[in-house]
């Protein structure tokens, strides 16, 4: 899944470039990494050529993506609008119950890191046998008492480490977020699912609402070899919801895997900062950058030569379009000032 407004990474980070196109935390960009990781064999399971689900006007970001990786899709598919991830689920369970109809879908999206790469692959290749008749997702065990993810409670064991859900938890406050740390019966929600294309479309006709207008959506588009472009007409009533609310809440068939695979959603540039290799004095740097007695400070420059000197902590992100200054302790203001930005432009 490869949607996304930019708006949490700004202004390296924009709506014509989401972050998953951008090299972030390494020298590929996490839609390449994304990749990568779901090519060839683990184990008895073999990876199909990816279904790409993404937003139309992306289509050449996703395109020269594929191109630089040598990655030939399955299909790609261009959503309209945005609608979330349940939407994007139906219309993923459908397209590979057409082309794949004894493969199980692994649903993911193309913007997070994971760092254990052999770890992943050992938790797919543990969830594929339940994977049959239930919808697995995967939880990562946490580290620390974040706040920025949701979390899972685990129920019975299910075996072999998979456990039915017990139920969601949304964003918590720190005090919360301590407390299922110690606890040790949740896990971070990391939106990764597996499942039968069957199972989840078994559940959408408890969900009609968003799967039979996918479903149209789907059936209505136009199709250009690999390319489908899925109806306007039918995509854009559909309300938006994440697959969670709309199906995991609410099935008896949900399960969670708890992995530990060096996660992260990259959901802050201070999470960029703390992801990314850091010189002698904590510094993380990208593009034309000059620095002098600075420390600990994300620099990325784009298009522009960025020179900071005689700072400490910091996030400078320059642009052609903007430049961003903070401290990184306070990355959670940059929605915010996007959004006075784009008003003052207007």
């Amino acid at each position: 899944m490869s949607g996304g407004a930019g708006t949490r990474l700004w202004p390296a980070s924009t709506e014509t470039r989401p972050k998953q196109f951008l090299a972030l935390c390494g020298p590929n960009t996490l839609f390449e990494n994304t990749l990568a990781r779901v090519r060839g064999h683990v184990g008895a399971c073999v990876f199909a050529a990816p279904l790409i689900l993404g937003a139309a006007k992306d289509v050449e970001l996703i395109e020269a993506s594929l191109a630089a990786s040598g990655v030939n899709p399955g299909a790609i598919v261009l959503e309209p609008m945005p609608r979330n991830t349940a939407a994007a689920a139906a219309v993923a369970a459908a397209l590979a119950e057409e082309l794949e109809p004894d493969a199980l879908v692994l649903l993911l999206p193309a913007d997070h890191l994971i760092s254990d790469v052999p770890a992943f692959h050992r938790a797919i290749e543990t969830a594929a046998p339940f994977a049959r008749h239930r919808i697995v997702t995967f939880g990562v065990a946490p580290h620390r008492p974040a706040v920025e993810y949701g979390y899972i409670r685990a129920g019975d064991a299910l075996g072999a480490g998979v456990h039915a859900i017990a139920s969601f938890h949304e964003k918590p406050s720190a005090e919360k977020a301590a407390e299922y740390l110690e606890g040790g019966e949740y896990s971070w929600n990391a939106g990764i699912f597996l499942f039968s294309p069957q199972v989840m479309l078994d559940e959408f006709r408890n969900s009609r609402d968003i799967g039979d207008g996918a479903l149209a959506a789907l059936r209505h588009a136009k199709r250009d070899n690999a390319r489908f472009e899925l109806s306007a007409l039918h995509f854009a009533p559909l309300p938006s919801k994440p697959l969670d609310t709309a199906v995991m809440e609410s099935t008896a068939r949900g399960a969670v895997l708890r992995c530990d695979m060096g996660w992260a959603d990259v959901g802050s540039l201070d999470e960029v900062w703390r992801l990314s290799p850091q010189d002698d004095l904590g510094n993380v740097c990208t593009g034309s950058v000059v620095l002098n007695e600075t420390r600990r400070t994300l620099v990325l420059a784009d298009g522009v030569t960025a020179c900071v000197s005689g700072v400490e902590d910091l996030i400078v992100i320059a642009t052609r379009d903007a430049v961003l200054v903070l401290p990184r302790e306070r990355a959670q203001d940059v929605k915010a000032l996007r959004e006075r930005a784009l008003k003052a432009k207007a």
